[in-house]
């Protein structure tokens, strides 16, 4: 009896002290990323949707390795031109670990580029009358598009980021007489609660003109921005952010870091750049708040 005591006295403190050990074991750290994005709208007329499928999103670790969310795990189809002006597309909730990041990878279900037309696209343009044009990817563009900028995932809390996929950068005609359209995504990383936005009225338009303003990080700007495009390529490449001035002759500059931003103020024709009305220089963003900037362009310089 005394010795069945003791074996069960044994057993009793070897389960005890590895209950109190196993306490010891520190849990999984983890975070989350809520991922949105959004858009900056096309200068071109006439476009009335711009479809994009995400079939894939990864993050970037250090030792440049690419892991995919698990949790995005159904290829998705937005209209990125229904998501401008600070409306936003929830792509998901995902877990990812604690730490700063830089990068993440959009895998887009997009035919390449030298390929024969594809007989349902998950990437295309649609136009106001009705007619879509597939939009087809750069070789070697497959493994994906990069967006980029800084934030960094909390223990055990939520990391809001809005991809800012820029139209205007991304959609190029194809070179030639090809019709056919180039999709080179521009997409920048944007912390939601680092980041401030400027609105305001653009006054005195001519009836016959168009007016864009586009954002660049003061003293970036230089006059070979406005010059002609080289073939399959863009005017005003480095600008952050852009509008075209449409209802209640306003504009909204949406989802910038917190800075100073030059205002490029240029006039357009049936859709075509005329010229560059006037700089405003140094605006001011700060995170969180909206700038208020109005425009006379009887007063641009």
């Amino acid at each position: 009896m005394f010795r069945t005591s003791k074996i069960v006295l044994i057993l009793f403190s070897i389960i005890i002290f590895s209950a109190c050990d196993s306490s010891q074991v520190d849990p999984v750290e983890s975070g989350q990323l809520k991922l949105n994005i959004t858009d900056a709208p096309l200068d071109t007329d006439g476009v009335t949707g711009v479809f994009i499928t995400f079939s894939e999103i990864q993050y970037h670790k250090q030792g440049n390795q690419w892991v995919t969310f698990d949790e995005f795990d159904e290829p998705v189809m937005v209209n990125l031109l229904d998501y401008m002006h600070g409306d936003t597309k929830l792509l998901g909730y995902f877990d990812m670990p604690p730490g700063t990041y830089t990068q993440i990878r959009f895998m887009l279900e997009a035919p390449e580029r030298g390929q024969g037309p594809p007989t349902s696209p998950g990437c295309y343009i649609e136009f106001d009358d009705s007619s879509t044009k597939p939009l087809f990817v750069p070789s070697g563009s497959q493994s994906g598009f990069k967006a980029t900028g800084k934030f960094t995932i909390p223990v055990n809390g939520v990391e809001a980021v809005t991809a800012d996929f820029d139209l205007r950068n991304s959609i190029v005609a194809g070179g030639g007489n090809s019709g056919r359209y180039i999709l080179k995504p521009t997409i920048r990383l944007v912390v939601d609660n680092q980041a401030g936005r400027i609105v305001g009225e653009v006054i005195n338009i001519p009836d016959d003109l168009g007016v864009v303003v586009y954002a660049y990080e003061t003293g970036t700007y230089t006059d070979e921005e406005a010059g002609d495009p080289a073939e399959e390529e863009v005017r005003f490449p480095n600008a952050i952010n852009s509008d075209r001035v449409c209802e209640h002759n306003r504009y909204h500059l949406d989802f910038l870091a917190e800075g100073l931003y030059d205002l490029i103020v240029a006039t357009t024709l049936e859709g075509e750049f005329q010229e560059v009305k006037g700089i405003i220089e140094s605006a001011e963003v700060f995170a969180g708040q909206t700038t208020h900037l109005s425009v006379d362009l009887n007063e641009l310089k």
